[in-house]
């Protein structure tokens, strides 16, 4: 994939939705451990691309937009193989 990807913050809030059975206006911004799990699934999924996120990525995700920053880093940088 070249260029930016075009996940945005709506396409994450979308997917905790899902998983909370909440409207997308009802999902808290803060994200927990369960969450994060779910939305790395759902993005590599999406993009038939495996994150490769360091601890230290991980345990900076607290929040959806910390979620989107690193996701897209992680979607634009250079892939193996």
């Amino acid at each position: 994939m070249s260029g930016r990807p075009d996940l945005g913050r709506a396409d994450l809030v979308s997917m905790l939705a899902e998983l909370t059975a909440k409207p997308a206006d009802r999902v808290p911004d803060r994200i927990g451990s369960m969450e994060l799990a779910w939305l790395v699934h759902l993005v590599e999924q999406r993009y038939d691309r495996r994150l490769e996120l360091s601890d230290d990525q991980l345990a900076g995700i607290r929040t959806v937009d910390d979620a989107l920053a690193v996701f897209r880093s992680s979607l634009t940088a250079p892939a193996d193989g």
